[in-house]
C-alpha cells in the first residue's frame, strides 16, 4: 500500500480506504488506486486481513475430488457464499487423506461455518465433529436428522424409484440393483428400489458389493458378478453414476450391449454421465440446489446460532439417455467371460 501511495502521491491511509471498500474516497481516487494497484501487481494478504476481522468471514468445505459429483456442488457453493459476504475455504479428503485430516485443517483457519461433503463417517463421528468445530456444520449427502448439524441430501430413495419406474414402464420385468452398504447413501437408495420393485409386483435382485464405495471399480465388480449368471436381467440399476459406468466397461469387454442386451441406469448426472458415448440414464441431483442449500444451512445458523439444525431435502429428477430401452427377449450368458483370460 506504501507503493501504490508514493506512486500516486497520495497517504496510505487514502490507499487503505480504498482496497478496503470504505467511505471516504471519491470515484476517481477509487479508480485511479486500483488501477495502480494492478499495475503494481497488488493483492491482498487474506490470512492478515482475516486476523483482523472480529468476525470470520470463511465457509470450509471438505470435499473428495474422487467422487464424481461433489466438484459440481463445490462449484455451486462459491457464488451462493460470495452473494453472502463470504469466501470458500477448500480441504479435500484424498487416498492418503481423510476426511477427519481435512476436516481439522478446516478447524486452524477459524472458519464460521463448515460444511463436510459426502463425509463416509456414522452419525457418532459426525455429530463428535460438529461439537469440536463449536461453529455450525453442514453435512451433505449423509447423516441423519439430529441436534448438533444440518443434513442437505437428495432424496435416494425417490430417485432410484424414477429409474425403477422408467424400466418397468418400458417393460422390463428383471431389474437388478448395484448396492454397496458402506455408503452412507446407500440405505436410503437401497430402501427405494425395494420399494419400487414390489409396487410393481417384481422379483428383488440385488448385487451386493461388500467393502466398496461408489467407484468405477465396484460397479466392475458387480458386472463380473453377473457375467457368472447363466442369465443376464434385462436391466441393471446402478447405486451412482461411477458403478454404472464400471459396469458397463465390463459388459462392453464381454460383448453384452447397452441397451440392445442389458438397460442400465445410474445417479448422479455426473459430466461423464452426459458423454456421447456413455449417453446415461441417471437420476439427477442438481448439485446446484444442494450446494446452495448447504450455503443457506450454514448462514442461517451463523446469523442464528441457537436455531436448531435442519433437514434439507433436494428432489431428484430422471434424465433419459440411449442407455435404457425396451427389453430383449431373452440373453443366455454363453459370451466369453473376460475374468476368465
Amino acid at each position: 500500500m506504501a507503493d501504490i501511495a508514493a506512486h500516486l502521491g497520495v497517504s496510505r491511509a487514502l490507499v487503505s480506504i480504498v482496497l478496503r471498500d470504505m467511505p471516504g474516497a471519491s470515484d476517481e481516487t477509487r479508480q485511479r488506486v486500483k488501477q495502480a494497484a494492478k499495475e503494481l501487481g497488488y493483492s491482498p494478504h487474506i490470512g492478515a486481513r482475516t486476523l483482523r476481522q472480529y468476525r470470520s468471514r470463511e465457509i470450509g468445505v471438505a470435499f473428495a475430488p474422487a467422487h464424481a459429483g461433489e466438484p459440481d456442488i463445490v462449484e455451486a457453493i462459491y457464488p451462493a457464499t460470495i452473494e453472502r459476504g463470504y469466501r470458500v475455504v477448500l480441504s479435500a479428503q484424498t487416498g492418503h487423506r481423510s476426511m477427519e485430516t481435512a476436516v481439522e485443517e478446516l478447524f486452524g483457519y477459524r472458519c464460521a461455518a463448515i460444511i463436510l461433503i459426502g463425509p463416509e463417517l456414522d452419525d457418532a463421528e459426525l455429530q463428535a465433529i460438529a461439537r469440536r468445530a463449536r461453529v455450525p456444520a453442514v453435512v451433505v449427502n449423509s447423516g441423519e436428522p439430529n441436534r448438533a448439524y444440518d443434513v442437505v441430501r437428495s432424496a435416494g430413495d425417490t430417485g432410484i424409484g424414477l429409474a425403477v419406474q422408467h424400466l418397468v414402464e418400458l417393460g422390463h420385468h428383471q431389474i437388478a440393483y448395484v448396492h454397496t452398504a458402506s455408503m452412507p447413501p446407500a440405505a436410503l437408495r437401497l430402501q427405494g428400489y425395494r420399494r419400487a420393485v414390489a409396487d410393481a409386483g417384481l422379483k428383488l435382485d440385488i448385487i451386493s458389493v461388500p467393502g466398496a464405495d461408489y467407484t468405477e471399480e465396484s460397479g466392475a465388480e458387480a458386472g463380473r458378478d453377473l457375467l457368472d449368471r447363466r442369465e443376464l436381467p434385462t436391466a441393471v440399476v446402478a447405486g451412482n453414476d461411477q458403478q454404472a459406468i464400471g459396469l458397463l466397461q465390463v459388459f462392453s469387454r464381454a460383448g453384452i450391449a447397452i441397451p440392445g442386451d442389458v438397460s442400465l441406469t445410474g445417479y448422479d448426472d455426473t459430466r461423464v454421465a452426459r458423454l456421447s458415448s456413455v449417453d446415461l440414464t441417471t437420476a439427477r441431483q442438481d448439485p446446484q440446489q444442494m450446494g446452495q442449500a448447504a450455503v443457506s444451512a450454514a448462514v442461517r445458523r451463523i446469523d442464528q446460532p441457537n436455531r436448531r439444525p435442519m433437514l434439507s431435502i433436494v428432489e431428484p429428477s430422471l434424465v433419459v439417455r440411449s442407455s435404457t430401452a425396451r427389453p430383449r427377449r431373452w440373453v443366455t450368458q454363453a459370451r466369453h467371460n473376460p475374468t476368465q483370460g
